[in-house]
C-alpha cells in the first residue's frame, strides 16, 4: 500500500507541475465531487442529494452554414490541422476537439465514454455513428481548458442528414457553456435552418450566444462589408426572438490564410477572450458551487442528526406511556384474580404461602373487594367482562402507544459526524485555497487579507 501511495503521489506532482492554475482548479474541484471513497457526490447519495461533478473544460458549440469556416478557426485556435477544411461539406457529424496525452481519434461509443453527460445522444436515431473525437496535445491559448464541438454544415433545400441534425445541435446547446454561430460573406449566410436553430437557441440560452462574420477578407472593400453585415443583422432582425439591443457581429479571419495584405480589422482575437472569460466565470461558478454544496450536505447531516435526537426523545416518551397502559392493562386483571382466590381459597392460600402473607396483601385488594360487594350478584359477570375489555383496551394502547421511530446506532451517528467535519473543515477550507490562489492571478496577496 505505501509503495503504490508513493508512486501516486509522485505521479499527481509530475501531472501538476504541467498543468496550468486554472486546469488544476477544475481538476481538483472535480476530484473532490468524484472521489470514490470521500467524494461529495458518494456521500450526498447516503443523504438523498443528488449532485452534478463540475466539468474540467468548458464547451464551445460552433453552428453555421457549410463553409463558414468552422473547422478552420478550430485548426486556428488548436494551432494544429485536426479538422478537414474546404468548400464542400467536411463535417458530416459531431466531432469534438480536446487537448489529451497524445494524438488520437475515438469513434462514437469511445466518444460517449469520454464524455459521459452526452450519452443521451444515444437515444436520436444515427447520431452516435456519426459521433467522432479528435485528441490533440496542443497547449496553444486556452484549448486544455475548452472542448470544442464542430458540427455539420447547415444547407436548405433538398439535403438529407443521416440523423435529425435541428434536434441534436439544440440539444447541444443545452450543454454547452458558449454557442458560436458563423455566418461567412459568400454562400448561404442568410441559410434558414441555421436562422431557426440559432432562433430556438436564444429563447433559452441568449446570453451564451456570440454571431461572428466569418471570412471577413473575402468580402471585398469595406463597402461591400457594411452591406453584407447589415443584410445578415436585417435577417436576423426579421425575427422576433433574435431582434435585441446591443448586437454585436466581430469580423474574424483566419490570419494563415489569407495571402495577401487584408482591407478590414480583424477581430479574431475577441473569439479568444470570449473564451477566456467564460472559462474565468466557469471556475468562479464552480468554486461557488461547492461551497453551496457543501453548505448542502452538511445542513442535511445536522438535520438528520438532530432529527435522530428527536426520535430518541419521542421514543423514549412513547415507551414510558406503553410501560404506563401496560401496567394498569395488566394490574386490573391481576387485582381481580388475587381477590377471588383470596376469598374464594383462603385456607389453601394459607398453607401455600402463609397466613402473613395473605394479610399483609389484604389491604390492596380491599378496594376491589369494596367495589364487587356493590355489584348484585346478578351483574357480576357484566361487570368482569366490562373489565376484561378495559383491560384489553389498555394493553391495546400500551401496543399503540409504545411505537417508536427508527434511530441511528452509535456508528451511523459517527460516520455522519465525520462526514460533517469533512466536508466543513476540509473541503471547505481546500475551496478556500482554491479561490485564493484564483484570484491571486489578477490581484496582490496583501488585498486578499
Amino acid at each position: 500500500m505505501g509503495s503504490r501511495a508513493k508512486s501516486r503521489s509522485s505521479a499527481n506532482a509530475v501531472e501538476n507541475a504541467t498543468l496550468s492554475l486554472n486546469e488544476r482548479i477544475l481538476r481538483d474541484c472535480n476530484g473532490m465531487y468524484v472521489d470514490q471513497e470521500r467524494g461529495l457526490i458518494h456521500i450526498a447519495k447516503d443523504l438523498g442529494l443528488s449532485l452534478l461533478a463540475p466539468r474540467k473544460k468548458i464547451t464551445v458549440l460552433l453552428i453555421g452554414n457549410h463553409s463558414a469556416g468552422k473547422s478552420s478557426f478550430i485548426n486556428w485556435y488548436v494551432e494544429e490541422h485536426v479538422q478537414r477544411t474546404g468548400v464542400a461539406i467536411e463535417t458530416q457529424g459531431f466531432t469534438f476537439i480536446t487537448s489529451g496525452k497524445k494524438r488520437d481519434s475515438l469513434t462514437g461509443n469511445a466518444t460517449l465514454h469520454l464524455y459521459p453527460h452526452f450519452k443521451p445522444l444515444q437515444k436520436m436515431d444515427g447520431v452516435v455513428e456519426y459521433l467522432t473525437t479528435e485528441i490533440s496535445t496542443s497547449k496553444q491559448k486556452k484549448f486544455s481548458l475548452v472542448t470544442f464541438v464542430d458540427t455539420p454544415g447547415l444547407v436548405d433545400g433538398d439535403m438529407k442528414y443521416p440523423f435529425d441534425v435541428d434536434e441534436s445541435i439544440i440539444w447541444l446547446g443545452e450543454l454547452a457553456d458558449l454557442i458560436f454561430v458563423f455566418f461567412d460573406p459568400i454562400g448561404q449566410a442568410l441559410c434558414k435552418r441555421t436562422l431557426n436553430i440559432v432562433e430556438r437557441l436564444n429563447e433559452k440560452h441568449s446570453d451564451r450566444i456570440r454571431f461572428y462574420l466569418t471570412k471577413a477578407d473575402t468580402a471585398g472593400v469595406e463597402s461591400d462589408r457594411q452591406r453584407v453585415l447589415m443584410q445578415i443583422v436585417q435577417e436576423l432582425c426579421k425575427r422576433p426572438g433574435l431582434n435585441k439591443c446591443g448586437f454585436d457581429m466581430p469580423t474574424i479571419f483566419i490570419p494563415s490564410l489569407t495571402a495577401k495584405q487584408p482591407r478590414c480589422e480583424n477581430q479574431i482575437e475577441s473569439v479568444c477572450r470570449d473564451v477566456e472569460r467564460t472559462i474565468n466565470q466557469t471556475i468562479q461558478n464552480t468554486l461557488n458551487s461547492l461551497e453551496n454544496d457543501c453548505e448542502k450536505i452538511a445542513n442535511l447531516i445536522t438535520e438528520k442528526l438532530e432529527k435522530d435526537v428527536e426520535a430518541g426523545s419521542y421514543n423514549l416518551r412513547a415507551r414510558g406511556k406503553g410501560a404506563l397502559f401496560g401496567i394498569f392493562g395488566l394490574m386490573l386483571p391481576l387485582l381481580f384474580l388475587l381477590q377471588f382466590l383470596t376469598s374464594s381459597f383462603r385456607h389453601t392460600l394459607d398453607g401455600v404461602v402463609g397466613p402473613e402473607i395473605v394479610e399483609a396483601v389484604q389491604p390492596y385488594l380491599a378496594p376491589v373487594a369494596g367495589v364487587w360487594n356493590v355489584v348484585p350478584e346478578a351483574y357480576h359477570m357484566y361487570v368482569l367482562v366490562s373489565f376484561i375489555v378495559v383491560s384489553l383496551v389498555l394493553l391495546l394502547m400500551a401496543k399503540l402507544s409504545s411505537r417508536t421511530k427508527p434511530t441511528l446506532s452509535r456508528k451511523e451517528k459517527r460516520l455522519l459526524s465525520e462526514k460533517r467535519a469533512y466536508v466543513c473543515d476540509n473541503v471547505k477550507s481546500k475551496k478556500a485555497q482554491l479561490y485564493a490562489e484564483y484570484l491571486q492571478q489578477s490581484v496582490s496577496a496583501t488585498d486578499l487579507s
